[in-house]
């Protein structure tokens, strides 16, 4: 399987990314296992988390989804072959984000010791922080790599000007900079990345891990009305999607699908696994039958046609 480079960091992952949100949420322990023992073995070797997962499940304190990653890695004895991407600064009860200093250096020793590993492949700071100078965290952040205990850094959910003001303050000090961007993109939800972000990505040759790569289910062609998710976990998140342009393209999506012998999840993904800058969508599953089908879009190619098609189907 070919591996696409995060960025300027000299790490490579494979063209989709697991995203830890559901270990210890709606995967339990042995699911979870059971989940990384499918992705780890059909070749892919990135896994990505926060320190906050999952904090907002009632009884939870976050850290859940690290303590079983750190549980897996030490069961199965294999670290070396696998990229850990985790997050700090997100809210951890008190109320607010948070990228001082002091909290990004106890942070990061919580995570090592959840983790069971000397060392975060890619530490991301996870929400901005407006109490604290950029230069602060970055600091920070830069201390941690030179002891070793992080390879390299990125950041998600920030803007363009947040990134472009935190590269020319590594530049400027000589500090470690951001690699990677994690933002939220997809087909139906464009606008999140398109224009000033993604074009600093591809000026700066930064990697492009996006999130929400099927919008929560949407882009799965699950469903097809609104009136299907009325009822369901998903409704508050999906029930406004279901206008012109979402059911355009759903309908432009599984068109592609049943031309390609594929899915509309698949289809969806081997679409942004072609857009500029965007190096390895995160996905998610909480089945191995489900994680199995979703991988197979690392080995979809679409044509110029299908492509121009999902783009145009996807504008506005």
């Amino acid at each position: 399987m070919q591996h696409r480079p995060l960025g300027p960091s000299g790490l490579t992952t494979a063209p989709l990314i697991f995203g830890g949100n559901v270990f210890g949420w709606t995967a339990d322990r042995d699911t979870s296992f059971a989940l990384l023992d499918a992705f780890t073995d059909a070749g892919f070797n990135a896994i990505d988390t926060a320190d906050s997962y999952s904090r907002w499940v009632p009884g939870h304190d976050g850290g859940e989804s690290e303590t079983i990653i750190g549980e897996w890695l030490k069961a199965r004895g294999r670290r070396d072959d696998l990229l850990i991407l985790t997050k700090v600064g997100s809210d951890m009860g008190q109320g607010h984000n948070d990228l001082p200093a002091a909290w990004v250096e106890r942070a990061v020793e919580d995570s090592l010791r959840r983790l069971q590993t000397d060392v975060i492949d890619l530490y991301q700071a996870h929400w901005p922080d407006p109490r604290t100078p950029q230069e602060e965290t970055l600091r920070a952040f830069d201390r941690l790599v030179q002891a070793g205990k992080v390879r390299t850094i990125g950041v998600s959910n920030h803007d363009a000007a947040q990134t472009a003001e935190a590269l020319a303050i590594s530049q400027r000090e000589g500090l470690a900079a951001y690699a990677t961007l994690q933002p939220h993109y997809n087909l139906y939800s464009r606008k999140t990345f398109e224009g000033a972000l993604q074009d600093l990505a591809v000026e700066r040759g930064l990697g492009v891990i996006s999130y929400f790569s099927l919008e929560a289910g949407f882009l799965t062609g699950k469903y097809q009305t609104a009136d299907q998710v009325a009822g369901t976990a998903r409704e508050g998140m999906l029930k406004d999607k279901f206008d012109e342009r979402g059911v355009r393209i759903l309908a432009t999506l599984q068109a592609v699908a049943d031309r390609n012998e594929a899915t509309p999840a698949q289809v969806s993904l081997a679409w942004l696994l072609t857009r500029p800058a965007v190096t390895a969508p995160i996905v998610s599953a909480t089945s191995v039958e489900q994680l199995t089908d979703t991988l197979k879009a690392a080995s979809l190619t679409l044509s110029d046609d299908d492509l121009v098609e999902l783009t145009e189907a996807s504008a506005g």
